[in-house]
């Protein structure tokens, strides 16, 4: 039998040692949505990524989003979806089916994932122990009704459950200072906890290969000015924006890095953390 294919298993491991080495005992917060959340095929494999980070020392945390599955049981409810300025307008009897959704189903789903990929999940709410407090928004001036961005985290249990070798997977539902419940985005609730916890990355998944530059090539890496730049002057794609100001916020509050991951590729966290080409854009 040939050696070469277990030669080039053994060139792998060599070229993700040194990531491995840096990055035990730090602090990852993956934004877990799109293609990577509907594809049976990814969603397998993201539930292996997780482990494995897990496994070597990462600690990592997972804020998932919902957005399909909501529309889906709107529908279903005969409820139709309305969004303004790209969000979901978000009434009473909205709010109650996106907690239904996120929390009761889709939570639990990636929990019972990553539980059968070997890992330690435990599923928490950002409302459960008012983990994440916010405020009511308006967008572009418009009430898009229960919609709330992050004003307070409160990382203890997170960083607790993390630190004891947990997988907690946060469902982006928050409480105002009232108690009742806010829909958050779930790239906004993501960069709020990992500047919360001072991650070493956040990782954001999503369904292209990165950030595009004026030439219309995929960019590895770029800093927090050319970032910055990118959103000015709406060189980009509309729906990169939020996430390249939600990595600037993040930056700006101590994240170290953050990777737009294309969540299309299989194993694409291992592929962006721990080889040198990487599968996304890294902000710097």
């Amino acid at each position: 039998m040939s050696v070469k294919p277990l030669q080039e298993k053994a060139a792998v491991l060599i070229e993700a040692l040194p990531y491995i080495q840096k990055f035990a005992g730090e602090t990852f917060v993956v934004k877990y949505g799109g293609h990577a959340m509907t594809d049976p095929e990814a969603r397998v494999g993201f539930a292996q990524d997780v482990t494995l980070l897990r496994s070597i020392g990462v600690h990592v945390v997972v804020v998932h989003g919902g957005g399909p599955q909501i529309g889906e049981h709107l529908q279903r409810l005969g409820i139709e979806s309305e969004f303004r300025a790209g969000m979901r307008v978000t009434d009473d009897a909205t709010m109650d089916v996106v907690r239904m959704v996120l929390v009761g189903k889709v939570n639990q789903e990636i929990v019972a994932l990553i539980n059968q990929a070997g890992g330690r999940a435990v599923g928490l709410s950002g409302a459960d122990g008012n983990l994440l407090v916010g405020r009511q928004v308006t967008v572009d001036g418009q009430d898009v009704g229960r919609v709330g961005v992050v004003e307070r985290v409160d990382e203890r249990d997170v960083g607790w459950l993390a630190q004891g070798g947990f997988i907690p997977v946060i469902a982006p539902v928050a409480v105002d200072a009232q108690g009742k419940p806010l829909n958050v985005n779930a790239d906004l609730a993501a960069g709020a906890i990992a500047s919360h916890l001072r991650a070493r990355k956040l990782l954001l998944m999503t369904d292209v290969e990165g950030v595009r530059g004026a030439d219309g090539q995929v960019m590895p890496t770029i800093d927090r000015h050319t970032a910055g730049e990118l959103v000015d002057k709406d060189v980009i794609g509309g729906g990169m924006i939020p996430k390249l100001r939600c990595a600037l916020d993040a930056l700006d509050a101590g994240v170290r890095k953050v990777h737009i991951v294309d969540g299309r590729v299989r194993h694409a966290l291992l592929l962006e953390i721990f080889t040198d080409r990487g599968v996304g854009t890294e902000v710097v």
